[in-house]
């Protein structure tokens, strides 16, 4: 009998990514077990059948050569389901199914964990950049046991439980399944003389200098990774990352709000009615602004490309200057008097021509309360 095509055994496409396969085989594997049907010679062909197909197309190798060939280009590789020259039932199995029951299989290597740091930053220092040097706990290899856990002079020795291999099976209702051996943990080994320097961990607890490059314009909220600076692997594993997380402290003259800075210019009186000239604080140095005559409180003015420029690229962004005008206090009693003779003369020059905002104001107020009725 002809055998059927390995994707249509599946159900897949010949495009399909090995997680879509793993996630087809189990599908048919549930369904199809012969714990799930016994005396049931059909379904045990067809679990066969889905396994074969399963063994093929999860090898790179194998996938390449039917793709091929067809069927010519792997025969006599394939599993054929519980024997064969290919992967036993045993290993897809536990493949397929060991993150549900927290298989995992000796030599198979455990990547660090990812960390975190935190790293606040001057304003300055976010919108130019800069070089910091960072202090990371973390683990490092034993230097006395090479990173085996195990006593100068003595070796790990072969678990007793799984006889080395690192799993062993169980029975999970219907499944037959393979699992981390609870002894070693899935190493496959026992140490019977720890390292007294790491207790047999293999190693050490130590804080490591990094030295992070921080781009300019970065913000609150930003993360730059550093690659392989996580956590130790276990087995043999890849260090995982660490990311530096970005705090921009709060400035005392400018607020950021993007790519824009904002400050508030406090000015005089007289500044405000004749019209000035005054140095504003940038990141870059001071900068001339010019106040027009007549200036009201809460004006802004806008000092173009003196922002940030952001980190992902692109123009940098405006700083704006809110005007306040600030009201005189602890004036002398002469200071005072001219104030009142100065307030004369707006009073009778038709003053209502020298506070336009305000008599607008109470012409208004006066509206309001002449329409209220009571």
């Amino acid at each position: 009998m002809a055998k059927r095509d390995y994707y249509d055994v599946l159900g897949v496409t010949r495009d399909t990514d090995e997680k879509e396969i793993k996630r087809a085989y189990r599908k048919l594997a549930m369904k199809y077990h012969p714990d799930r049907n016994p005396d049931d010679a059909d379904a045990e062909a067809k679990f066969k059948e889905a396994t074969e197909a399963y063994d093929v197309l999860m090898d790179p190798n194998k996938r390449a050569a039917y793709d091929q060939f067809g069927h010519a280009g792997v025969d006599g590789q394939a599993g054929g389901g519980f024997g064969g020259g290919g992967a036993s039932f045993s290993d897809i199995f536990g493949d397929v199914f060991g993150d549900i029951f927290g298989g995992g299989g000796r030599g198979r290597s455990n990547r660090g964990a990812d960390l975190r740091y935190t790293l606040e930053l001057d304003l300055e220092e976010a919108v130019h950049g800069t070089t910091v040097k960072i202090r990371v706990p973390g683990h490092v290899e034993c230097d006395l046991c090479d990173g085996s856990g195990a006593e100068k002079g003595s070796r790990p020795e072969a678990c007793g439980t799984c006889k080395g291999m690192g799993q062993v099976r169980m029975q999970q209702g219907f499944f037959t399944v393979q699992q981390a051996c609870p002894t070693c943990r899935g190493s496959g080994q026992i140490i019977k003389n720890p390292c007294k320097k790491c207790q047999g961990a293999g190693r050490l607890q130590e804080e490591k200098t990094l030295s992070v490059k921080v781009p300019p314009g970065v913000d609150t909220g930003d993360r730059i990774r550093l690659s392989g600076e996580g956590e130790m692997g276990i087995d043999g594993g890849p260090s995982g990352d660490l990311y530096v997380q970005i705090s921009v402290r709060e400035h005392s003259i400018f607020t950021r709000d993007g790519r824009n800075l904002y400050c508030e210019v406090p000015i005089s009186i007289v500044d405000a009615a004749l019209g000035g000239e005054l140095e504003v604080p940038t990141l870059d140095g001071r900068v001339k602004l010019k106040i027009p005559e007549e200036t009201q409180t809460g004006k802004l003015f806008r000092l173009r490309n003196k922002g940030v420029a952001p980190v992902r690229g692109g123009p940098a962004g405006d700083l704006l200057c809110r005007v306040i005008v600030e009201t005189p206090v602890n004036l002398t009693r002469k200071q005072k008097d001219l104030l009142e003779q100065f307030q004369e003369t707006l009073d009778g020059n038709n003053g209502n021509n020298h506070a336009p905002r305000k008599t607008s104001w109470f012409e208004g107020v006066k509206s309001f309360f002449d329409e209220m009725k009571f």
